[in-house]
């Protein structure tokens, strides 16, 4: 094992220099799938708002200007271009819904972490028993659980409660690393990004909304398997190239780019260059296995493969354009003319 110095490149092609780490990203990121937008994203956004003010969520400090930042239906539009209204109605509450917890998470997990048992047990409870709500929050969840078992067959909602219940574990997870003195290492910050993702469950909902059910041999494809995972790591990595500027001041530490800049010790456009390394090389596997499972798929296959395309390509556009995210166009892409990383070969 050897420890080398490798300066990193911040031009785009033919040398031009980018201007911004904004710049940077979009230079320097493999993103093969074009654009697209649901015709829907309008009805889906008054949709978020009469739902959120129903259970009293954006009654609460903040909320209502968190959810203006960072547009929960415009996100669902971008990730789920083909779904039908009423499937698009349930990504779009699902996601406001998850900002909000989310940040309610941070927001108390970040003092203690016990002190956040309580939040996430009640939605253990509401998934996995069925039990009745005490706050706002669970009895948005219940009500969301509701609007999944009646569009979802009971296996597609099944599935959807599991992925729920693995992304409410991963927020303690983050709030004990949040709190710990120990800096984490790039592999283990990963490793929660991907229970804290909140991605694979709507994937379930891509299963209800395609034109046939897809079959179980196709959902429990090991390929299959392995592209969810591939999808919801380069969509939720690829959101924190754009907010590592505002998580850094932040202080927040579960953040792929943040996590490469602590165990390289490197400038953060140096480290967001790093990150986007793994997520090319993870896009890149995606678009191979892709290839090769899509001809053994049936069409329903195929278009539940076509919905983990969606997040990759959504988190994207979504990422670099939304207010909550700004920041990153006020950063320079160079800090200084020789900017190096710390970087290990074997």
């Amino acid at each position: 094992m050897s420890t080398t110095h490798e300066e990193v490149a911040f031009g785009g092609p033919d040398g031009q220099v980018t201007a911004s780490l904004k710049d940077l990203i979009d230079t320097h990121l493999h993103m093969p799938f074009p654009f697209r937008r649901n015709p829907h994203e309008r009805e889906a956004s008054a949709s978020v708002d009469m739902w959120l003010s129903t259970w009293g969520l954006t009654a609460e400090p903040g909320v209502a200007a968190m959810i203006t930042r960072t547009r929960p239906a415009q996100l669902a539009s971008f990730t789920s271009p083909a779904v039908d209204p009423g499937i698009l109605r349930i990504v779009a509450h699902q996601i406001a819904y998850q900002f909000v917890f989310d940040d309610r998470a941070e927001d108390i997990g970040r003092h203690s972490p016990a002190a956040l048992v309580p939040m996430l047990c009640e939605s253990i409870a509401v998934l996995r028993d069925g039990r009745a709500p005490s706050t706002p929050l669970g009895a948005a969840l219940t009500d969301l659980y509701r609007q999944v078992r009646e569009r979802c067959t009971p296996g597609q909602a099944a599935r959807w409660a599991s992925h729920s219940r693995e992304y409410v574990h991963g927020l303690l997870y983050e709030a004990v690393a949040q709190t710990h003195s120990v800096a984490l290492r790039t592999g283990d910050c990963a490793s929660i990004r991907s229970l804290t993702a909140g991605v694979e469950p709507f994937y379930p909902l891509y299963e209800a909304a395609a034109s046939a059910a897809p079959t179980p041999a196709e959902i429990d494809h090991p390929a299959v398997r392995r592209l969810s995972r591939l999808s919801a790591d380069a969509a939720v990595w690829t959101a924190d190239l754009f907010s590592a500027v505002k998580e850094q001041r932040a202080g927040e530490m579960i953040n792929l780019a943040l996590a490469y800049q602590r165990e390289h010790r490197c400038s953060l456009q140096a480290a967001v260059v790093l990150a986007i390394r793994q997520i090319n090389s993870t896009i890149r596997e995606f678009e191979r296995l892709h290839a090769e499972i899509e001809p053994e798929l049936s069409p329903a296959g195929a278009e539940y493969l076509e919905g983990m395309t969606g997040w990759i390509r959504g988190c994207y556009h979504w990422s670099r354009t939304v207010p909550r995210y700004a920041d990153v166009a006020s950063v320079p892409a160079v800090t200084r003319p020789h900017s190096t990383c710390s970087r290990e070969r074997t």
